[in-house]
């Protein structure tokens, strides 16, 4: 298969943490073709959607001593050369957030990808409906109690009958910009100034769950089905356990209400073409769902010697037909 990659620039990733080097590693071991580019470099001529596209080749990480491990010169990429990306078996769009005016636009672009050509991970239509605050909304029976609000008093009167709160921006990712509201906190008003930008962006404020201090499980599922998770545990003086703020990863196997959730969630990813998704669990409430570019795949697999990589690239050799060519 030939397999594009949309990301963020190659040199900015760091091959020993980031999902989607630990995917492109996995298609180049099952043989086939790796190929990356960028939202900028994307464009479309009479009806279809078009890339600058630039292989790449891979030395895998190795795992010494418990963390993985890359050599300097992790890859090697080449020139770039046009093509249209339905000439592509699957295109992985794996922007980092912020979903931006141009990530939405590029979003745009992919809907001109022919998908009875390419399979596209995750969907441009489901990359626009799911918000990752807002998306899990639908979901209310099995979430904290929460509210979305730019409004001070509001999220004042929240806080208050709750003693405590969390406020999320609405397109944060990893931990930023989430704090911690405590009724009677005198810098109240100036906290929810600033992440409002004075009333004109809404943000999300969530009950406090104590069972997040035991850790917010990362569950990572494919077609809807949950194939592994990472519980990361806050340590120190902060609260919030994801990874990119000092959050400890554990080993964690899934819950019989994790399961349930999961199940519940499934035909709504379907649905909405999103194949790749990370969720956060915290006790037994579904907090977030990620689709843009969730992580995790490198801890899980170090933690429980697995290989969800491979797992994903063989599920699209299946559902493109394709056999492994190694």
């Amino acid at each position: 298969m030939k397999l594009a990659f949309i990301i963020d620039p190659i040199h900015k990733l760091d091959p020993g943490h980031d999902t989607s080097v630990a995917l492109m590693e996995a298609a180049q071991v099952r043989g086939h073709q790796v190929w990356v580019t960028q939202m900028e470099r994307l464009y479309l001529v009479q009806g279809k959607t078009w890339a600058f596209l630039q292989p790449v080749t891979l030395k895998p990480v190795e795992l010494v001593e418990g963390k993985w491990v890359a050599t300097p010169n992790w890859y090697q990429i080449g020139e770039a050369v046009t093509h249209p990306l339905e000439t592509m078996d699957g295109v992985f769009m794996r922007q980092d957030p912020p979903v931006t005016v141009p990530y939405l636009y590029a979003t745009y672009l992919l809907d001109y990808i022919d998908p009875r050509k390419t399979r596209l991970i995750n969907s441009p239509h489901g990359l626009r409906a799911a918000n990752e605050k807002m998306y899990a909304l639908q979901f209310q029976e099995a979430m904290p109690e929460t509210i979305v609000s730019q409004d001070k008093e509001v999220i004042r009167s929240f806080v208050d009958q709750r003693g405590i709160g969390v406020l999320k921006p609405l397109g944060g990712k990893a931990g930023e910009g989430i704090l911690l509201l405590e009724a009677g906190d005198r810098n109240f008003n100036s906290l929810i100034e600033i992440s409002t930008h004075q009333g004109q962006v809404p943000v999300m404020v969530q009950e406090y769950l104590p069972a997040a201090t035991e850790g917010d499980k990362r569950i990572i599922l494919l077609n809807g089905e949950p194939i592994g998770a990472v519980n990361r545990v806050p340590t120190g003086k902060e609260f919030r356990g994801n990874m990119a703020t000092g959050g400890r990863s554990d080993a964690a196997q899934l819950t019989k209400r994790e399961h349930e959730i999961c199940q519940q969630l499934a035909p709504v990813l379907q649905r909405d073409g999103l194949i790749f998704v990370g969720i956060d669990v915290i006790g037994d409430r579904l907090t977030e769902i990620n689709v843009t570019s969730p992580t995790g795949i490198r801890e899980i697999d170090r933690l429980d010697d697995k290989q969800l990589g491979v797992q994903v690239i063989e599920w699209l050799e299946m559902d493109r037909g394709a056999v492994n060519v190694s």
